[in-house]
């Protein structure tokens, strides 16, 4: 799951805003390539999108305390460990001063509605219980997005990789199933460009992945709604990983070409590894 939702990530990140024309002529999976405007973005790299999520992820393999000073503490050590670009401006400055999950609490305003809680949820989806998932996805919102909507739609993402994952009925009924328990608006397919609020992005990537039966196929559909496409693909990308139901066709030039450093690609494959034993 790690490796694909990074690939969604850094595949995205190259079309992240971008203007359409840009998007229709470029998003073919032939490659990584340079983002018209951030040129602080190597092609391949992935950004906050994957790192948040190996915070949460490393905590659920360790079997943490779930406690909001335990991802606080980790959303900083990730961080400073491997700083990159890609986070919003304030709260890359905001981590670039915090050296602690203390600090990080004491000073945050977590009164966002934004993506950042729901797109690095996937992990908690591998969680056994649907009541589990809620919890877990809620207290990880409330550190930074303790909003209404900040915190269903990082439990709406989370729900979509629970329900692939333990296989509670046929893909393309996820949307459906995430409105259930949620709302009936989870389930309103996403049409156009994709803003910066979490709901957003979370049904426009659960709506490419009720509509697509292969990775690669889900893919461009996550980059051609343009906007915010890194976080539609991560999210998307992610539930789809743990469905049989869906050909995992990523091209091997992607996945390839994702970043391999000390944090890359192998130590993605490792930690997803660690998750499934946890």
């Amino acid at each position: 799951m790690l490796v694909e939702l990074a690939v969604g990530d850094a595949y995205g990140a190259c079309f992240e805003y971008a203007p359409a024309k840009f998007v229709a002529e470029h998003n073919t999976l032939r490659g990584y390539v340079p983002h018209p405007t951030h040129l602080e973005i190597t092609p391949g790299a992935y950004t906050d999108d994957t790192q948040m999520t190996l915070a949460i992820a490393e905590l659920l393999a360790e079997r943490a305390d779930w406690t909001p000073r335990t991802l606080a503490d980790r959303f900083v050590e990730v961080f400073h460990r491997d700083p990159r670009a890609g986070y919003a401006g304030r709260f890359h400055a905001f981590l670039q001063e915090t050296t602690s999950g203390t600090e990080f609490l004491r000073r945050i305003r977590p009164d966002s509605d934004k993506s950042g809680a729901a797109m690095r949820a996937a992990p908690i989806g591998l969680l056994p219980t649907t009541a589990e998932v809620l919890e877990h996805a809620a207290v990880q919102a409330r550190v930074t997005h303790d909003t209404p909507s900040g915190i269903a739609s990082a439990q709406a993402a989370a729900l979509a990789v629970h329900y692939c994952h333990r296989k509670l009925g046929p893909v393309g009924e996820t949307a459906g199933w995430v409105a259930e328990l949620l709302g009936r608006e989870w389930a309103e397919p996403w049409r156009g460009k994709v803003g910066s609020k979490g709901w957003m992005s979370v049904r426009a990537a659960l709506t490419a992945l009720t509509t697509s039966t292969k990775l690669s196929e889900m893919l461009k559909t996550c980059v051609a709604f343009t906007g915010d496409v890194d976080t539609v693909a991560t999210i998307a990308l992610a539930a789809a990983s743990r469905s049989a139901e869906i050909e995992q066709d990523l091209p091997r030039n992607l996945v390839d070409g994702l970043e391999d450093g000390p944090y890359g690609r192998q130590y993605l494959e490792a930690l997803d590894a660690r998750l499934s034993a946890a």
